[in-house]
């Protein structure tokens, strides 16, 4: 059992005082740049009655400041009972000595990382004048894309897709009453075909976004997928975009709407033009054409767990530092 006046138990509502959106893109532009060590992600499949489970452990650390694990549950099934289907902790330790310093709410430090990485990813590869988006998914993370995507592209509507209609009704309204301008469709072709950019966050294992709707310009986020066995965008899709990655190690590995159609033939790795680490470093030049079609696909990584970590500790020491000053 991990103890000590040190350690520290951050909370969710913290992050919100700890963080922007454009300070946490700016950070994992910069891990994707630096010398974060970030083995491949345990991933463990846990049988269970009405669906597997998952356990994910996902560790990283740098040169010498930080390490630290995320440990995260996924059980699909939760949502029967009207719970959530992700839960995680996230332990950041000192990087000189391995003092534990804090946990962390996994569910919240993910949502956070992972929709800033969209956004992140947005910067190389969605037209700067990208004003419609529409969200495809109305579960925890489509407040947080929806937010990050509006942080770094000029969004003026977003329309909102789920499968069910009700929650996508609930999530409309909880976001109108932050001044969101948004709508919610069900017609999911003519949504896809009016939008600049198409984030997608769901547990789909058939495509839902089809290529012969994708109009020229358009960029699409593939977040949801984390299993060979899971896929939002249809093979027209990935054939029709230039194709880029959160990690290689990830795609290649984890990511159904990658894995599988190279399994198939449908495209060769090779068609992936660059991952976050090429698109931060310059490798790679994202989107070269205002017509070009674009397709980002995220597993998630340690490495934007760690950095996100970071800034959340160091914000927070700030924070305190100043008031105890005051």
């Amino acid at each position: 059992m991990i103890s000590g006046p040190s350690l520290r138990v951050v909370s969710a509502d913290e992050f919100a005082r700890a963080l922007t959106y454009q300070s946490l893109v700016e950070a994992l532009r910069q891990a994707f740049r630096g010398d974060i060590t970030a083995p491949a992600r345990h991933h463990h499949t846990i049988p269970r009655f009405g669906g597997d489970a998952t356990l994910l452990l996902m560790p990283a650390w740098t040169a010498a400041d930080y390490l630290g694990c995320k440990v995260v549950t996924v059980f699909p099934s939760n949502a029967a009972r009207g719970a959530p289907s992700l839960y995680g902790s996230y332990l950041l330790l000192s990087g000189e000595t391995g003092e534990p310093l804090a946990i962390m709410d996994g569910r919240v430090l993910t949502a956070w990382r992972t929709a800033a990485a969209s956004a992140l990813a947005a910067t190389f590869l969605a037209r700067a004048d990208a004003s419609r988006l529409l969200m495809i998914g109305a579960g925890a993370l489509a407040p947080r894309l929806i937010a990050a995507h509006s942080a770094v592209r000029p969004v003026i509507q977003v329309t909102l897709w789920n499968r069910t209609r009700e929650r996508a009704d609930q999530l409309a309204l909880e976001l109108r009453g932050n001044g969101i301008n948004i709508t919610v469709s069900d017609d999911l072709e003519d949504a896809v075909r009016a939008a600049d950019i198409v984030s997608c966050a769901t547990l789909a294992h058939e495509p839902l976004v089809r290529g012969a709707w994708l109009q020229a310009g358009v960029h699409v986020d593939l977040v949801g997928g984390f299993t060979p066995l899971m896929r939002e965008a249809d093979d027209e899709s990935v054939k029709r975009a230039s194709l880029y990655v959160d990690t290689r190690a990830g795609a290649f590995g984890e990511a159904g709407d990658i894995v599988d159609p190279i399994r198939r033939g449908i495209i060769a790795q090779g068609d992936v033009r660059g991952d976050l680490f090429d698109l931060c470093g310059g490798k790679a030049k994202g989107r070269v054409s205002a017509d070009e079609i674009t397709l980002f696909k995220s597993v998630g990584s340690a490495i934007e767990d760690l950095a996100a970590a970071k800034l959340v500790w160091q914000a927070l020491a700030s924070k305190e530092k100043l008031c105890n000053y005051n």
